[in-house]
């Protein structure tokens, strides 16, 4: 099988079809001919071009009509628009239905190589983002697996045996050997926890996540976050204060996911401030989005860390006031989860001073014209 770009030709002027192929044929690529718009299209289907020309002006449906239904049959084929009615508008609405660039006519062999050359090269580079992606997922997908089998096994047998141990099954055991067993149980159990957020976070399916979206009254979903972590802040002195409108309009998502978010950003809040503190929570209620802010005067983050500190297992520098270590992962689980509800997570911190995220959440059409 052949290597060559496939290159279509869609005008209805037989000159600039002839002309087109006997330039380009020169230049290793497969061409092909189409009169209009419907013998193009389907040329597309048999032929699966790499890059399309495409005539605005033609009999039958017109090069704007072309250039949807190309995006609808694959959208990586990259469409180019050659006419001689070239305006901005018209050059504007193609770009908005799909096209890549704009070739007016009349135009030069030199000008017809180059402008091919770069949109067979960005056909190339659509398609190995593509394939780069796939490989990221099944890597994800495989290493998803190993984590999942072939360490938690081991690890639950050995949580098991620590347990036996603690309960006096291989006899009685030393302070000092309790002490030592309850180490390690720890640390086994942090990694059982990191393990399983790990696996949590990648099989995620965001697709079938936005078909559970329903309306969400989300200072009852916050009131229910508050519920959960209220014991861990009265543990350590922290007040937690809510600034929340006496209406809010509710906004379509997912509650499980959406209440995970905020248990983790307000755990983490608590986790690092110091006793005796507040952690603020309010909400500001738009006509285009809700903002959730959540505040703490903590530990803060440096401002080095600010930057990377949504990505996978990245641990800043700031200690919790708990002890207690992070997976470097919680943040990345709430920004996937935040992106999948078309929203945005940001965060504004300094170190000694405490940080405030907060987390945006867009409203669908409909929400906004009942405003």
């Amino acid at each position: 099988m052949s290597n060559e770009p496939v290159i279509l030709i869609i005008d209805d002027e037989e000159i600039v079809r002839d002309s087109c192929t006997l330039v380009l044929s020169k230049c290793n690529y497969r061409i092909y001919a189409a009169p209009d718009g419907n013998a193009g299209l389907k040329m597309v289907e048999e032929h699966k071009p790499d890059l399309v020309f495409v005539d605005l002006k033609m009999p039958g449906i017109s090069g704007m009509e072309v250039l949807e239904r190309l995006q609808k049959i694959d959208t990586t084929i990259v469409a180019i628009v050659i006419t001689g009615y070239a305006t901005i508008d018209t050059a504007v609405e193609a770009m908005k239905r799909g096209a890549y660039d704009f070739l007016p006519k009349p135009f030069s062999t030199d000008e017809l190589r180059l402008i091919t050359k770069r949109g067979v090269d960005k056909r190339r580079l659509l398609l190995d983002a593509i394939a780069l992606r796939r490989e990221k997922e099944i890597i994800r997908e495989n290493f998803t697996s190993i984590v999942s089998h072939e360490l938690k096994s081991p690890l639950f047998a050995v949580q098991q045996t620590l347990y036996a141990f603690l309960a006096g099954a291989a006899g009685e055991i030393s302070p000092a050997q309790v002490e030592m067993l309850e180490r390690i149980r720890n640390r086994v159990d942090g990694m059982l926890k990191l393990i399983n957020s790990w696996v949590e976070m990648t099989s995620i399916d965001f697709r079938q996540l936005r078909e559970r979206f329903k309306p969400l009254d989300i200072p009852a979903l916050l009131s229910k976050a508050l519920e959960v972590l209220q014991a861990r802040a009265v543990g350590r002195n922290i007040r937690i204060v809510t600034h929340f409108p006496s209406s809010v309009e509710p906004v379509d998502g997912d509650e499980g996911t959406l209440l995970e978010v905020f248990l983790n950003i307000i755990g983490n809040a608590i986790k690092y401030s110091d006793t005796d503190r507040d952690v603020s929570i309010a909400i500001e209620d738009k006509k285009h989005e809700l903002r959730i802010s959540i505040s703490d005067t903590g530990v803060g983050i440096e401002k080095e860390d600010i930057p990377f500190i949504f990505e996978d297992f990245y641990r800043g520098k700031a200690q919790s006031k708990t002890g207690e270590l992070g997976s470097g992962l919680g943040l990345a689980i709430s920004k996937r989860i935040i992106n999948a509800h078309n929203g945005s997570i940001a965060v504004e911190s300094e170190r000694g001073k405490g940080s405030t995220f907060t987390v945006t959440l867009s409203r669908g059409r409909e929400k906004q014209d009942r405003r």
